[in-house]
């Protein structure tokens, strides 16, 4: 560990990054730590491996902080988010931190994003909007705004990798890539014939009631529900959306005047999102492999 340590604080940081996904991905078992040593072990390592799979987040939000509202040299702050998103993608593929497969992926989740985005934000929708000018605005949205769901499609893939995720008692593809569509077009509909969320996810809580995520904090393998961490995940996005509309990234009707807190409803939008997104993720070759359908 201590010469991990060496390497990473003296070596380029895409080799660090690499050498630290190395070291994550080939811990020998550990029989001899036992009790709260190993759960401190094992709690340390979790948050470690998600930290690192949250990379493309990490960064994305950091330049959100970072740039000021007013822009950078003249550009405006939309144009500067896009730049430092396509700059962070090109460097984590360039650096072999992403392969072109699982780019292709994440591509999909911009496209799916931003379609989402032109229509929730169009005049007749007007569910939030964006507020600031910006030369990358088509149909009144940043281009940026589709890598924010792409970010979320590239945890998922980083996380699959470094916890050694497997699902056992996965629906059949069809089933569930049929449970997407609906997922996404009730995004929609919605706005015409009635919000249909609790219905959808009634079906979705019986499609994977028996769904298992087995993965690996450290050197033993963990279970867990596969619901449960569409719904943890669900609430980490609702955090962060949070600090986005706080930062007047975007904001919903009510926070025109004055900042409030996204409406907690939003989690349970953001967790069926969450079941797209896995989906879309499942159909990649080498997750599909470690995937069971009951």
């Amino acid at each position: 560990m201590i010469e991990l340590l060496k390497l990473l604080l003296t070596r380029p940081w895409a080799f660090r990054l690499r050498m630290l996904d190395e070291h994550l991905s080939s811990i020998q078992a550990q029989p001899a730590l036992q009790g709260w040593r190993r759960f401190i072990v094992e709690f340390l390592y979790f948050g470690i491996k998600e930290a690192r799979a949250c990379l493309f987040v990490g960064l994305f939000f950091a330049a959100v902080f970072v740039v000021p509202r007013s822009g950078l040299l003249g550009v405006p702050r939309y144009d500067v988010l896009l730049l430092a998103a396509l700059g962070i993608q090109a460097w984590m593929l360039m650096a072999k931190l992403e392969t072109w497969d699982e780019l292709k992926a994440i591509s999909l989740f911009h496209v799916v994003g931003f379609a989402l985005e032109a229509f929730k934000t169009s005049s007749g929708i007007g569910s939030w909007s964006y507020p600031d000018f910006a030369y990358s605005k088509l149909f009144g949205v940043p281009l940026f705004s589709g890598f924010m769901y792409a970010a979320v499609g590239s945890y998922i893939i980083q996380a699959w990798r470094l916890l050694e995720l497997r699902v056992e008692h996965h629906p059949p593809h069809w089933m569930a890539a049929l449970m997407a569509l609906i997922i996404y077009a009730n995004f929609f509909t919605h706005h015409f014939i009635g919000d249909y969320r609790w219905y959808v996810a009634a079906c979705a809580l019986g499609l994977y009631a028996r769904t298992t995520v087995i993965f690996k904090p450290y050197d033993r393998e963990r279970r867990m529900p596969l619901l449960l961490a569409f719904i943890l995940i669900g609430l980490f996005i609702w955090l962060a959306e949070n600090i986005s509309t706080f930062f007047t990234i975007w904001q919903y009707p009510n926070q025109v005047g004055a900042w409030s807190a996204v409406h907690v409803s939003k989690w349970s939008s953001w967790s069926l999102l969450i079941i797209m997104t896995f989906t879309i993720v499942a159909n990649l070759k080498h997750v599909k492999q470690r995937i069971h359908v009951a």
